[in-house]
């Protein structure tokens, strides 16, 4: 008996002491997310194969087509370019719309960067929000590099099938995940499912095997995550317009670590006290009570599939954070029915849902572009003044000249959640994102209530949107190509089979700045 006792003694001494130095294997979410890129097959495991790859088609073209736009704004240029001055990267990757060739970790950067600075490409709207086209910057960087280095061994480039591809892929592991999990709700910033998505993605691309594809995804997972401070009051900053380009580029180096055979670790997710769910996500995403450790694990309401490609959400008519997108189209609509009004305005009421709240409903002053273009006010304030929204609304010398009129009409608004308007924006059959504007006057008339749910960019909406996306798409390659060279990308672009059989280094040749 006395032995027993001091048998348990001495084991719960160690017990206190000593870790247990078993290695796992894999976390499950990391085998998942492995498994998906390696066996599944669009055209054949895909129900809506078709739609996947022609949505996937038009959101390369919107995508790079805001990247295009960005380019005339010195705030982003200032970003691009190599790290060295002078330095020189044979078969580097290009960035569209620049003469750079740069090594395809700087590369991702700036593309990532390009694409996300005017807040204008695609987004998905979940537990988690986020734009997963961003992961763009890193897929087409390594694929140009990869199609480069291939043709100078004469080797087989890549073709932009193996792009959209990695889109589709992409944007199912980050939206996919993004469909329960909230981030935002325990700080972390949606860039994350970024960085994770794009790794495992340009892994693919460099056709690495199983175990060195999980490797990089624990890489990804422990490599430390940003905050969203620089997306809210009162730090709101232009970093929410570079920090997709510096996720996706961190992917690129962290795939070109794990190619270098550094070790993964298998319990990135789930090791008691270090790992990411008891370090980051500690809190359980309805209500933020803490669960137990057992429990605080991603949760996944579908399998991987091609979903999120299917049902994306574009920005078409306003470069503006897309929880406000609806309400921007009802201040569009009410703007000639109150132009010769503004002054008899007496309130302004916004219904909305509790994201919008949660996000973009400010007060104050708004001290930069990336501050107004992140507040719901604001952002129908100009069009009700105007009848449109751009870019160039936010910037500080618009700012300058009209904040007296556009401030005026942001102390009279009353904002308000409709829970209809947030159920429906979380109900799978529908992710609405509702929003609606009423004026009353000091005459005690008003306007009728204007109402819009769901966003031209939406599915609902795909047979209304397309010609306003391919419209904008022309747009921007007008501000940066001939006229001969745009109807060549847009020729190109429109012609699924042709793309897709389009060797990446060749179309990239056409994004090339004279």
């Amino acid at each position: 008996m006395s032995n027993d006792n001091s048998d348990t003694t001495h084991s719960n001494k160690n017990d206190a002491t000593v870790e247990s130095n078993v290695r796992p294997e894999y976390d499950i979410e990391i085998q998942k997310i492995a498994d998906y890129v390696l066996n599944y097959s669009i055209d054949i495991d895909s129900p809506n194969s078709a739609d996947a790859w022609n949505t996937a088609r038009h959101c390369l073209m919107d995508t790079l087509g805001c990247g295009l736009l960005a380019l005339r704004f010195p705030e982003c240029t200032k970003h691009l370019g190599p790290d060295c001055a002078d330095q020189l990267t044979p078969n580097g990757a290009r960035v569209p719309g620049t003469a750079h060739r740069l090594d395809p970790i700087k590369a991702a950067f700036d593309i990532g960067c390009i694409v996300r600075w005017l807040d204008y490409n695609d987004t998905w709207l979940a537990a988690e929000w986020g734009h997963p086209s961003d992961n763009l910057g890193g897929i087409l960087a390594v694929a140009d590099y990869i199609s480069q280095q291939s043709v100078s061994r004469n080797h087989r480039p890549l073709t932009m099938r193996e792009v959209l591809e990695a889109m589709i892929m992409a944007h199912e592991i980050q939206g996919v995940i993004a469909l329960e999990n909230s981030f935002n709700r325990v700080g972390l910033d949606h860039v994350f499912l970024v960085k994770l998505a794009s790794t495992a993605v340009v892994a693919k691309l460099y056709k690495l095997p199983r175990e060195r594809i999980m490797a990089a995804i624990s890489q990804a997972i422990v490599d430390g995550q940003a905050l969203r401070t620089y997306r809210h009051a009162p730090n709101a900053g232009s970093r929410k317009s570079w920090a997709a380009g510096d996720a996706t580029s961190r992917a690129v180096r962290l795939v070109d670590i794990t190619r270098r055979s550094e070790m993964g670790i298998p319990g990135a997710l789930s090791a008691p006290q270090w790992g990411f769910y008891d370090v980051l996500f500690s809190h359980t995403n309805k209500d933020l009570s803490l669960k137990p450790a057992n429990e605080r694990r991603f949760t996944f309401q579908r399998e991987f599939g091609s979903y999120v490609m299917e049902n994306i959400l574009f920005k078409l008519s306003f470069p503006a954070e897309f929880h406000a997108q609806t309400a921007c189209e009802a201040a569009v609509i009410l703007h000639p029915r109150i132009d010769d009004r503004i002054d008899d305005i007496e309130k302004i009421v916004l219904t909305t849902h509790e994201s919008a709240i949660r996000i973009i409903s400010k007060e104050g002053t708004l001290a930069n572009p990336a501050d107004r273009d992140h507040c719901l006010q604001y952002m129908v304030a100009v069009p009700l003044l105007t009848g449109d929204l751009m870019a160039e609304n936010y910037e500080d010398d618009y700012h300058a000249q009209h904040h007296v009129l556009i401030d005026g009409l942001r102390r009279k608004m009353i904002v308000e959640e409709d829970a209809g308007y947030s159920k429906d924006y979380h109900d799978p059959s529908k992710r609405s994102i509702a929003n609606a504007i009423q004026i009353f006057f000091k005459d005690g008339s008003s306007t009728d209530k204007v109402v819009v749910e769901y966003p031209i960019g939406h599915k609902r909406r795909r047979k209304e949107g397309i010609p306003v996306l391919e419209a904008k798409f022309r747009a921007s390659l007008a501000t940066r190509f001939i006229d001969s060279r745009c109807q060549d990308i847009f020729t190109l672009c429109s012609d699924q089979k042709r793309l897709e059989h389009t060797l990446v280094h060749e179309f990239m040749d056409l994004f090339m700045a004279n």
